[in-house]
This record gives structure tokens, sequence and C-alpha cells, in this order.
């Protein structure tokens, strides 16, 4: 009878055994699809954050790509350079639409007292600042 008791205790113990390996696997395995949830909602987050970041590189790229109207930059004539020039007190040569050495140097001066690229060429941004003295 002993025999039996020592065998039945054996069979209840292995029972509990495997019970207690199986709850802490479904236990694991639960706790990893919490955590496989949690790791898509982070996915779709940044993923969200990627379509918002590309819209705005579109919208910028198409900001740049856009040309230049005709109505925001026409080229000036030489006599326009010098006339604008003048009005800035920057040229005191006569408005002869000659770009000469004179003229060239008050362009540089120009552009060194506003901050530009002193090249001596009245490129968009150079005149963008400087057809301001135009209307004088």
């Amino acid at each position: 009878m002993s025999k039996y008791l020592i065998i039945l205790f054996l069979v209840f113990c292995l029972i509990g055994c495997a019970t207690t390996v199986k709850r802490k696997e479904k236990s694991d395995a639960y706790q990893l699809q919490d955590r496989l949830r949690e790791v898509e909602f982070q996915l779709e987050q940044k993923d969200e954050e990627i379509r918002a970041l590309q819209e705005e590189l579109e919208n910028i790229k198409r900001e740049i790509s856009s040309p230049i109207t005709a109505v925001e930059y026409s080229k000036p004539t030489n006599r326009e350079i010098q006339i604008a020039l003048k009005n800035a007190n920057f040229y005191q040569g006569p408005i002869d639409g000659k770009i000469g050495k004179q003229t060239i140097n008050a362009i540089k001066e120009f552009q060194k007292a506003n901050g530009l690229k002193a090249d001596g060429i009245v490129g968009y941004k150079t005149w963008m600042k400087l057809k301001e003295y135009l209307k004088q």
C-alpha cells in the first residue's frame, strides 16, 4: 500500500509540475502578445510621422522648384541699375547705360553694404535689394 501511495504522490507532483509549466508558458505568451501589440502601435505612430514629413518635404520641393515668374523678377536694364545705384548714393557717374569700372565698383560697394556677395554682378538677390531705390 505504501508503494501505491508513493506512486500516487509522484503522479500528482508530476501533474502539478506540468500544469505550472503550461501556466508559465501561457503567461509568457500573453506577455509577448501584449508587447507585440505595443510595438505595432508604436510602428503605426512612426508611419504617421513619416507620412507627415514626406508631405512637408513634397510641399517644400514644390515651392523650391516653382520657377520665378516674370512678375517676380525681370532682368534690369543697365540704365535701371545705374539709376538705382545713384539713388542709393553708391554711383556718381553718368546714366549712360554702360556698365564700366565705376558702375561695377558701385555695385560691389552696394553688395558689401547689404551683406551680399560682392562680385559686381547684379543677380537676383542684388536686384531685389537694389530695385527698391529705382522708385525714388
